[in-house]
């Protein structure tokens, strides 16, 4: 399908053309059920980061690598004076990812890039697309890195000094693999920032809508929970006498899903990780490590979610039975997008016929950290069933080419734009 000037003067993409390279990226890190592993900073990462800089110097635009290791594709514009508009994602998976997830959103920017110069369209302002580093915290915490050391979320030297399991670190990895780069890895002006990403959610495709205009994202808390009481013979100890550290979890991982329903029906509440000690059929247990994740879009009804948990852990150490350790280990607050962009995304999914929805983000995503240094808007399409971070996740090539259509108007309208070099 080759990229057109449509009736109102503004570009479309080439949709065959973003599809086919979703698949090629895909086949670097393919698994047997058709997803993909690539962990951040391994060979395979290195393989799909030279790719994306192989494919976006092809389309004539100049890269430039920062200390954390993220990519920037940059396609001048008439007035590079001006702060560029940025778009992108990240290309490290989950070990059982799926195809799209990060990926869709910096091959949509390149996508965009290379559609402007089939048609001869320039930009008043730079366009810049990035590929960002560990997004998804698979291999290196904390997740988001390369977004948020660039919004000084976190230190460089700490981050860089960050370990995997088996002791590498983030800037030997980094330099193993060529991506360590020079250039400040801290924020500089940017007129706008567009993320289009997958929903990972069913919300979309149950409404039967193809944009979601995010509004924004969830703030979040998790916790490490440590649940202590006393192994004993499951025999000769009496019921009433057992101060089993299991029932004990239990309990609170059902005072976890209430806490999320009574703040429906945006609040999320998940216990997604458990460890029993000593895991023995006829031993009482004795300690039980468990997660917990909080999510919720205004920060006061975070933080009242936040204190219904310690609440429930003091319950249940009152009662004299187990000791309930509860530490908190991430926190960033509910972020809102810019109302300008939001409305640019609406905007170009009216313009193109096309059914769109106000949507919030249950997930984090880079945008969430560039949302604290840029304007910031993110656009959602939907994905089968609503599963990600699963090898069978999916996606509809027309969603592809309608969600990458959404960015190049979006980005077009903050850029400014012209065609064969006369203002449009």
């Amino acid at each position: 399908m080759a990229a057109v000037i449509n009736k109102e003067n503004t570009a479309s993409i080439n949709a065959q053309r973003l599809w086919d390279s979703l698949m090629s990226l895909a086949k670097i890190g393919a698994t047997p059920k058709g997803g993909v592993c690539r962990l951040a900073l391994t060979d395979l990462d290195k393989q799909g980061r030279d790719l994306f800089v192989q494919w976006a110097k092809e389309a004539g635009c100049e890269v430039r690598i920062d200390e954390i290791g993220n990519i920037f594709a940059r396609r001048p514009g008439l007035d590079n004076s001006l702060p560029p508009v940025l778009t992108g994602s990240h290309i490290d998976t989950q070990p059982t990812g799926g195809k799209f997830d990060g990926n869709f959103g910096v091959l949509a920017g390149l996508e965009v890039v290379r559609s402007l110069n089939d048609q001869g369209i320039q930009t008043q302002a730079p366009i810049e697309v990035v590929v960002w580093t560990n997004e998804e915290g698979s291999r290196f915490v904390p997740v988001m890195m390369g977004s948020g050391v660039f919004a000084n979320a976190f230190p460089l030297d700490e981050t860089l000094a960050q370990t995997d399991i088996d002791g590498k670190t983030v800037g030997d990895e980094l330099r193993r693999i060529g991506y360590a780069g020079t250039t400040p890895a801290s924020s500089f002006p940017i007129k706008a920032y567009f993320e289009a990403h997958i929903e990972q959610g069913p919300i979309l495709e149950a409404k039967d809508t193809v944009i979601g205009a995010v509004t924004g994202a969830l703030g979040q808390r998790w916790y490490d929970v440590v649940i202590s009481g006393m192994e004993a013979h499951a025999g000769p100890t009496p019921m009433e006498l057992r101060k089993d550290a299991l029932l004990a979890a239990a309990q609170l991982i059902s005072r976890v899903n209430e806490i999320a329903l009574n703040h429906a029906p945006h609040a999320r509440a998940t216990v997604g990780w458990i460890a029993c000690f000593p895991n023995s059929r006829n031993v009482i247990p004795g300690t039980v490590r468990l997660s917990v994740d909080l999510r919720a879009a205004d920060d006061e009804v975070l933080t009242t979610m936040d204190s219904s948990l310690k609440t429930a852990g003091e319950q249940l150490q009152d009662e004299g039975r187990v000791g309930v350790e509860i530490k908190q280990v991430v926190y960033f607050p509910p972020q809102p997008f810019n109302n300008d962009l939001i409305d640019s995304v609406r905007g170009a999914g009216k313009a193109l016929g096309l059914p769109t929805l106000d949507i919030v983000s249950g997930a984090g995503h880079d945008a969430v950290y560039l949302a604290r240094v840029t304007p910031t808007a993110m656009i959602f399409i939907p994905c089968k069933d609503g599963i990600s971070h699963n090898e069978i996740e999916d996606a509809r090539p027309e969603h592809i080419e309608a969600g990458c259509n959404v960015l190049l108007r979006a980005m077009l309208e903050q850029a400014g734009h012209a065609r064969n070099g006369q203002q449009a």
